[in-house]
């Protein structure tokens, strides 16, 4: 196969997108493109044998039938800047290879995330993980902003002191916040980089992990525009049920009662609205 070269990806290549207030992320390098996932599919296909129209039915076909292994023929390499809770969220995608920087062998830099008011929330009702939609009175989101503010500054400063008196890196760094940037390199296929990408987007995943799922998306599609749009016709934006929420389902379409026993309520309903095109509130 002929190295794949895409003049779009190329343009964007070690450009930094920005992402919350001192994030980024860079796209380093690739492999492939729309190209080699046709190429993987036909293996014995000559080039210039087929039409773009053909590649895009075949993409198309690859990816509504789940036939997955032409896609990690196509390998994404980014380097990726962002705060530490941030990232133990992200690496739990243990499908990737990734290089993050070492607070054992250098002195991390005084950089933390500070969310801006509109992203203080109160602890959702309905959802465990996630943070309500009710807005929180100003003075309360200035409160925590210096809440915030204030601990970082007391964190670091006795991080640096300790490094200042030689106390090995590996033990100063261990009351740094979470807050705290970190970096990293994260190299993988388009077909693992497709299922973070439908977890990270989706409204369920903390807004500032998102964040960075959107400019990830950007670039992905910059370098895979074919199989991007298929993958946001058939997974980003598919809905999937359950088999006691299909009931249910089939039930409201009949006109018949429907129980929803067995069902989280919240998230058989956000399935109903998306269907019909009223974007949830967390969105």
């Amino acid at each position: 196969m002929a190295h794949v070269i895409v003049p779009e990806a190329e343009a964007i290549l070690d450009k930094e997108f920005k992402v919350l207030d001192r994030g980024f992320v860079r796209l380093v390098d690739y492999m492939g493109g729309d190209s080699r996932i046709v190429q993987s599919a036909r293996v014995s296909y000559g080039k210039g044998t087929r039409t773009i129209r053909e590649d895009k039915i075949l993409i198309d076909y690859l990816m509504s039938h789940q036939h997955t292994s032409p896609f990690e023929q196509v390998v994404l390499t980014f380097h990726c800047k962002m705060p530490i809770f941030v990232a133990r969220q992200w690496i739990r995608h243990r499908t990737a290879r990734v290089n993050e920087i070492s607070g054992r062998y250098s002195i991390m830099t005084d950089e933390f995330y500070i969310p801006n008011g509109e992203q203080i929330g109160y602890q959702s009702k309905d959802n465990r993980q996630g943070r309500d939609t009710t807005e929180v009175p100003a003075e309360l989101q200035k409160k925590v902003i210096q809440i915030l503010i204030k601990d970082q500054e007391r964190s670091y400063q006795n991080y640096k002191e300790m490094i200042d008196d030689n106390i090995a890196r590996e033990l100063a760094r261990i009351n740094l916040p979470l807050s705290l940037y970190t970096q990293w390199y994260w190299q993988i296929d388009l077909h693992n980089l497709f299922h973070f990408l439908e977890l990270r987007l989706d409204y369920h995943a903390q807004w500032e992990i998102q964040q960075y799922g959107k400019v990830i998306a950007k670039m992905t599609k910059t370098v895979t525009p074919i199989a991007y749009n298929a993958f946001e016709k058939h997974i980003l934006n598919s809905v999937k049920f359950s088999g006691k929420e299909l009931e249910a389902l089939a039930n409201q379409l009949h006109g018949k009662d429907h129980s929803l026993k067995g069902i989280i309520k919240t998230e058989y309903e956000e399935k109903i609205r998306k269907i019909i095109g009223k974007r949830s509130k967390n969105h």
